[in-house]
């Protein structure tokens, strides 16, 4: 992991032990976009999470990640652009009960302003989990956004799947 990624989820780490169960992301790959000669070239990374409190749901995203010097020293301000997918694993669990518009996962995108969130929330009529990530900034946010949504099925022989609406309010 990178010195960016990891020295903001460092002086969160206080913050993260004592809030709302968030997932930890895994690398899978890193492919780059834009060749540097002398500092890290730019990069797109892709990170998979699993939901905390849904058990049976995974999720990747694709994130921009800045080479050049400020990349190097871990104080670009990263782009807000992020794809994400989710889909069902195995048999769907719920763990505790939940919002509409929880935070499965949170990261920083720059030093101080900027944050990447992951949220759950529930379409009760078609029993479909649905997620979405977006960035936002202290004082303004950006439209940049990309959602997946996971209907709930039956996974073998675990019988009927729960209803979304009995866990997530």
């Amino acid at each position: 992991m990178s010195l960016s990624r990891r020295l903001p989820a460092m002086l969160l780490l206080g913050l993260a032990c004592a809030g709302p169960a968030m997932a930890q992301e895994d690398l899978i790959f890193r492919k780059s976009t834009v060749w540097k000669m002398l500092t890290p070239n730019d990069k797109l990374a892709v990170y998979g999470v699993d939901d905390p409190i849904v058990e049976g749901v995974a999720c990747h995203y694709t994130v921009p990640e800045k080479g050049g010097v400020s990349g190097m020293f871990g104080v670009a301000e990263e782009v807000s652009e992020v794809s994400l997918a989710c889909r069902q694993v195995g048999p769907i669990k719920f763990k505790e009960k939940a919002e509409q518009g929880d935070v499965v996962f949170r990261e920083r995108r720059s030093l101080v302003w900027k944050k990447m969130q992951i949220v759950r929330g529930c379409d009760a009529k078609r029993n479909v989990l649905v997620y979405l990530v977006y960035t936002d900034k202290l004082i303004d946010g950006s439209p940049q956004n990309s959602t997946s949504t996971v209907p709930i099925m039956p996974w073998g022989n675990s019988g009927e799947p729960p209803k979304c609406s009995d866990w997530i309010r």
